[in-house]
């Protein structure tokens, strides 16, 4: 199992590496995100033992069961799912940034607890560009509206955009939806900020549209198993 994980790191490094030279951009500047949803404490710690630094979960239920086992790593920690706001409370004793907010209630609660807690944390703001009603995320032509109000809450700090692109068979279906995200940072005059976009299938696509964080778990970890159906890190947000 440990000699399978770390192979697939391995090819999954590789295809960061060789997309970043395709695109011309610094290997460098592109992080791996361990989705782990499902995946348990042991195949993770196999991973970050390998040498990762960067996991994230989507269910708060996950960081709290699998945070006994993992608690000694050192290893930052991102939740990368639909928030509930009466879930803040308990999702902030585990991350460092919170990559889905996505609405100004959501902004509220977390400056509440912030304040409470006397911390600051990072965030992304999750963009639904692929305009799928199944998806989370605010409306592309709303996004600036929200930076704004995020933006005045002394307890947020916005590293980046999120989206979780279109995901096709053809390749051209899919871009429109990813560079759209890279637009918008355009748009907003914040090029500092982080893009977090690409998964298993379209990581190579979404390096090409500048994302500087992939969010990979099923080329790492392989198909999970819930009840009858097969998961993938595709349905992370959804």
């Amino acid at each position: 199992m440990k000699e399978t994980i770390i192979s697939n790191l391995q090819a999954v490094h590789q295809r960061i590496k060789a997309a970043c030279a395709l695109a011309g951009r610094d290997v460098q500047d592109v992080q791996l995100l361990l989705a782990t949803k499902t995946v348990p404490p042991e195949k993770i710690r196999m991973a970050i033992e390998a040498g990762e630094t960067l996991i994230g979960e989507n269910k708060v239920q996950e960081f709290r069961d699998k945070h006994e086992a993992l608690k000694d790593l050192r290893v930052e920690r991102h939740f990368i799912g639909h928030l509930q706001t009466n879930k803040v409370k308990d999702v902030l004793k585990y991350v460092s940034c919170i990559q889905s907010l996505d609405r100004l209630p959501l902004a509220q609660e977390l400056d509440k607890r912030l304040q409470s807690e006397g911390r600051r944390l990072d965030v992304f703001i999750q963009v639904n560009t692929s305009y799928e009603e199944s998806k989370f995320g605010v409306a592309p032509d709303a996004v600036e509206y929200l930076v704004k109000q995020v933006q005045a809450f002394d307890t947020l700090h916005i590293k980046g955009l999120m989206t979780i692109g279109l995901l096709d068979v053809e390749v051209e279906k899919m871009r429109p939806s990813l560079s759209l995200l890279r637009e918008i940072k355009t748009r907003l005059g914040m090029e500092h900020l982080k893009l977090s976009m690409g998964m298993s299938q379209d990581l190579e696509l979404a390096i090409a549209e500048g994302s500087n964080m992939v969010r990979v778990g099923t080329s790492i970890f392989g198909n999970r198993f819930l009840g009858k159906e097969i998961w993938n890190e595709n349905e992370i947000i959804s």
